[in-house]
């Protein structure tokens, strides 16, 4: 009597999918992503912004100061009050010349405003500009 083999079995012979072309298009995905991806730093803080009938859209790279209601000057998350404005604002200039934005609450002393503004510009800001919501109406 002659020996039969199953044909379905290859002795431990699996097959496999080859998954380095997917990984290869994952990979220029998530370079593409990257590249094309533009990052805002915010400023850490919510705050109210005043409305204004002449608000327009502003540069996506920018210096973005928040000053809250209570008079904290806020920057990336964490406080650094009116002294720290003009030493932030002369290191990121270094880098690329970028405008500064504050973004007041409504409800902030109008003369801690002009002292950011100031600072700003001691610093070397030569556009500054103040954060507003546009007005709905």
């Amino acid at each position: 009597m002659g020996r039969f083999r199953n044909a379905s079995h290859d002795d431990g012979a699996e097959s496999a999918i080859d998954m380095s072309p997917l990984m290869d298009c994952v990979f220029i995905l998530l370079i593409f992503f990257i590249v094309t991806t533009t990052f805002v730093d915010e400023t850490g803080i919510e705050v109210d912004k005043p409305q204004a009938a002449s608000a327009s859209r502003l540069e996506k790279t920018s210096i973005l100061i928040a000053l809250t209601q209570d008079g904290e000057v806020v920057y990336g998350g964490r406080e650094i009050g009116v002294a720290g404005v003009r030493p932030l604002v002369k290191r990121m200039l270094q880098k690329e010349d970028v405008p500064v934005i504050i973004q007041a609450d409504k409800a902030a002393v109008s003369g801690m405003l002009v002292r950011i503004i100031d600072e700003a510009k001691l610093g070397g800001a030569v556009k500054v500009s103040v954060a507003t919501a546009v007005e709905q109406g």
